[in-house]
């Protein structure tokens, strides 16, 4: 019998009420999206305060402007998530459903959209406040893998994005039918990748170790855009190497594309978030090698 660790008792939801004749609930990605903005604006506001983090000892902003943009990026996570998982994995179910792209209740949100919000949104209050844009996206950038690490848990704990099947002893019997639908025999539990563990382990523990790390003990901030490029080639990579055992969505797999490829030629192809990721990785790479030390930082 092959090896697997059965899917803990978790439900979704923390707790539900019922008002007024309709269903409340507090589910722990919602949750996991507001300890995740909490702590966020809790790391960027004590980098804000150390000023010797930053060159010639000024931050680039003040406190108050710190909560101004939390709802400007509050704004850019929801919608341009939603838009880029409606234009990057199902524009043509919302094209003939255009009225169901604004429930997103229902589920259905892109990280690599949520990102490009956040840029938007910020570059748009950096241009407003006259704040200098480089330095406010590595701001921004090191407070980011905090709330990758809540909400791959809360992934995981919902029993979605899991992974491909797999024979290793620490895969997972996700519930299901979807999950379980492995080309099996009747009745037979198969395991998958928990894929959502390790994006919150690469994407969220090791790059937030490794950006809290650079920014406080090598003061990557006096070199802008270095913090910026080491997170956008951190997660690009890892969301690479981890979609290599991640399920793909469903609307991309078909039988002469089992793999769910978005891009193939042959027997070789790329997934979705492989082909978003590259983007991530080169200008990541890019960032980090531009960036030189500001003029009174030594080297």
């Amino acid at each position: 019998m092959q090896a697997m660790i059965p899917f803990p008792e978790l439900s979704p939801e923390i707790f539900s009420i019922s008002l007024f004749g309709m269903e409340f609930a507090l589910r722990w990605y919602a949750l996991a999206y507001i300890f995740g903005i909490i702590l966020a604006w809790r790391l960027a506001a004590t980098a804000l305060k150390s000023t010797h983090l930053w060159p010639g000892g000024k931050a680039p902003m003040q406190a108050a402007q710190l909560e101004d943009l939390l709802t400007w990026i509050i704004l850019g996570v929801i919608l341009g998530g939603r838009l880029g998982f409606v234009l990057f994995y199902q524009p043509g179910y919302y094209l003939a459903n255009p009225s169901e792209i604004l429930r997103i209740w229902q589920g259905g949100m892109a990280f690599h959209g949520g990102l490009l919000g956040v840029i938007i949104a910020s570059w748009l209050f950096a241009r407003q406040q006259k704040i200098d844009k480089l330095k406010l996206a590595d701001l921004i950038a090191y407070t980011v893998p905090v709330g990758l690490l809540l909400g791959r848990l809360a992934n995981f704990i919902n029993a979605e994005l899991w992974g491909r099947t797999t024979d290793l002893p620490w895969g997972v019997a996700f519930p299901g039918q979807a999950a379980q639908a492995c080309g099996q025999a009747l009745g037979e539990i198969c395991a998958r990748h928990p894929s959502q563990l390790y994006e919150a382990l690469m994407e969220g523990l090791v790059l937030g170790v490794l950006l809290l790390w650079i920014v406080w003990r090598r003061q990557s901030f006096h070199r802008p855009g270095l913090t910026l490029g080491l997170f956008l080639a951190g997660y690009g990579l890892a969301r690479f190497l981890v979609e290599f055992v991640r399920q793909p969505d469903a609307q991309f797999i078909a039988p002469g594309n089992p793999l769910g490829l978005a891009w193939q030629v042959g027997d070789y192809g790329l997934t979705m978030g492989q082909i978003l990721s590259l983007p991530m990785i080169a200008l990541g790479i890019y960032f980090a090698m531009k960036a030189k030390p500001t003029q009174g930082t030594a080297e």
